[in-house]
């Protein structure tokens, strides 16, 4: 059974989670604007300093595994709130780098300022984290879930979560902070050259 988490708590990850499946979810609100939504899952690669090593441990629609294979994006979905997950990342713990000390799990809404969205307009998004059996293995068993019950409003970029190292294991941290300034915010705090 899984276990729910909320927003600040943190829990080790099972030593049996060695491939993880990172499930991202979210409904979009009815709005008056005439533009669909674009939410976007992303994961950064940390060092101890808390930014990226190199530009290319940004993994996202543009960048879909990192340089090592720890970390990979199936891909973007345009449309979300479909139910289930709306967007997958899968980790293979046995690849992190040792100088990987954390990965942090955004999720952004595409050209949200020139479309005129924002969280506040976003429901029932969820993030968890599943243990795969197999490299095959697309659905997993649920290990975690956070439900990020906040009502962000003008919000345009969130920290899900972050998976991050403590000593030999990995830890899970239900983050739920939102921020302005989208995914280039983000990846400006993250240092990626953007």
């Amino acid at each position: 059974m899984a276990v729910n988490l909320q927003k600040g708590q943190k829990i080790s990850l099972q030593k049996s989670v060695k491939l993880a499946l990172v499930g991202l979810g979210w409904d979009t609100n009815r709005y008056t604007g005439t533009a669909d939504f674009d939410l976007d899952a992303s994961a950064f690669m940390l060092g101890a300093n808390g930014k990226v090593r190199k530009d290319s441990d940004f993994i996202f629609y543009g960048n879909l595994q990192s340089d090592d294979g720890s970390v990979t994006h199936t891909g973007d979905s345009l449309e979300g709130g479909s139910g289930g997950d709306d967007e997958t990342l899968f980790i293979d713990f046995t690849k992190v780098p040792a100088d990987v000390q954390k990965i942090a799990i955004t999720v952004t809404i595409y050209e949200a300022q020139e479309r005129g969205q924002n969280f506040g307009q976003v429901s029932n998004a969820y993030v968890r984290v599943a243990r795969r059996t197999s490299e095959s293995d697309t659905v997993g068993i649920e290990e975690l879930r956070y439900d990020l019950g906040e009502e962000f409003s003008i919000e345009t970029a969130l920290v899900v979560c972050e998976i991050y190292r403590s000593g030999s294991d990995w830890k899970f941290n239900a983050v739920g902070a939102g921020y302005q300034g989208g995914l280039y915010a983000l990846c400006k705090a993250y240092g990626v050259n953007v």
